[in-house]
Order: C-alpha cells, then structure tokens, then sequence
C-alpha cells in the first residue's frame, strides 16, 4: 500500500494504491493518523482510485478514520474505486456513515461546503 497527502485548507486528502489488506492495514493506519495530526486535519478524504483489493482489515482502516474524525468534530468523506471496492464499503455499511463520491474532486468540493449545505 502507497499513500500519498495533499492538503486544502483543512482537508487532508489521503491517496491510497495498491491491496488495503491484513498486511498493509496497521502502517496506513498509522501514517494516515500521524499526518492528520500533523495538519491538525477538520476533514478527511479517503480516495480509493487506486486501490486495487480492500478485506476486512481495510474496512477497519475506514471505520476506525470515520470515528477519529466524528471525535475530533470532523467528516470523513470517500472518494473513486473500482466497482469491486465500492461493493465492499457498501456491503460493509460504510456508505451509511460516510458519503462516496466518483472523484476526489467531487468530494473536495464537498468538504468545502458549510455543514448545512453538504
């Protein structure tokens, strides 16, 4: 698993490549973590447009970012995948928590909205 991190404003865009599984889960974790706190991050975009495999171990990686942002009073928002990786975070009820957008930029735009208007 790659990562690479752009910031705008206060929304970290996270871009993740390659298998979010058992073997690659703790370190994403981990970096996505350290570099929120870092940037002191109010919103969180997870692009998926890149990943090519996601398991349960993946799915925790989203959950567990999702409840780090609602603690700290910030949104989670998804971004692109494949039709495999959206029918795993829809299996998983990610999407009931989360909003997926198709693009990064759609979500960008988003997470630029005001609470109400998003």
């Amino acid at each position: 698993m790659e990562l690479t991190f752009e910031m705008k404003d206060d929304i970290l865009i996270a871009k993740l490549s390659g298998e979010l599984d058992h073997h690659s889960a703790a370190g994403t974790r981990e970096e996505i973590d350290q570099t929120m706190n870092a940037f002191h991050a109010g919103k969180l975009i997870l692009s998926f447009d890149q990943v090519t495999f996601m398991d349960s171990a993946g799915i925790g990686v989203v959950m567990g970012r999702y409840n780090r942002m609602r603690d700290k009073g910030g949104k989670l928002l998804l971004a692109g995948g494949n039709e495999y990786i959206r029918r795993i975070l829809d299996m998983a009820g990610i999407n009931t928590i989360a909003r997926h957008y198709d693009t990064t930029e759609e979500a960008l735009i988003a997470a630029g909205k005001k609470e109400e208007e998003a």
